[in-house]
């Protein structure tokens, strides 16, 4: 199925085999997307909402310098603009990170799976309010974490998403993002990012090398980054 990984370790058993299979027909065609490239951009109107099937996508804002602040970053599994369904257009952009494949979902499919799935529409509901919670961890990240912490929490959040679709084992898994990505997602230039890493390598916490994350001591990274995975609404089975 196109949405294995839909609310996967996240109350996907919730969902009856009928809402799953009702989910998949509502998908009206697959795309596959080459990495760096803009799926929406900021005030477009939303015609169909996304789904991640494979690959890495991000959400950012440009400041008037036209220098980018990423807001989210999504994996295997994520609706990346499920929001944008009653806002009718976004507030930000959209773009892969890598090259994608994702399944699209007209809009009134959703439309009709509002008025007649409440169970389904709930959980595409809570789709979103994940969505919201990832937000504001991220704003308590970069206004009250030092910069290293940052670095780390930011890293401990996409191990945890991504061993809940099966994307890591807890110890490595990869994650293709450069240091300039990696710096617009945690508010800082690249030199910077590039010592948070050495610094986060040589307290033996955790590595990062061509795109490939070793978790050497995940228990105190999640110390030192105080992070806390409550937010991510994973149950402990994932």
């Amino acid at each position: 199925m196109l949405l294995d990984d839909f609310l996967r370790g996240r109350r996907r058993d919730r969902l009856s085999h009928d809402d799953l299979e009702i989910l998949e027909a509502s998908v009206s065609h697959v795309k596959d997307l080459k990495a760096r490239s803009t799926l929406i951009l900021k005030g477009e109107p939303v015609q169909f909402s996304t789904y991640l099937i494979d690959g890495f996508m991000c959400r950012y804002m440009d400041d008037r310098d036209g220098e980018r602040q990423l807001v989210a970053v999504h994996v295997a599994g994520d609706f990346v603009d499920l929001h944008g369904y009653p806002l009718e257009r976004l507030d930000h952009d959209i773009a892969t990170l890598t090259a994608c494949r994702v399944a699209l979902v007209p809009r009134d499919r959703i439309n009709w799976i509002m008025e007649e799935r409440p169970i389904l529409a709930k959980q595409l509901w809570f789709s979103t309010l994940l969505d919201a919670a990832m937000h504001r961890e991220w704003i308590f990240r970069l206004g009250r974490l030092d910069a290293v912490s940052r670095v780390g929490h930011f890293f401990c959040e996409m191990e945890a998403k991504l061993r809940a679709v099966g994307r890591s084992d807890g110890q490595m898994f990869t994650l293709p993002m450069t240091q300039p990505d990696l710096g617009e997602a945690c508010g800082m230039t690249p030199v910077h990012m590039n010592r948070m890493l050495r610094e986060l390598k040589e307290r033996r916490l955790m590595s990062f090398t061509a795109g490939k994350v070793i978790m050497h001591d995940r228990a105190a990274l999640a110390k030192l980054s105080e992070f806390d995975p409550s937010y991510l609404f994973i149950e402990s089975a994932a």
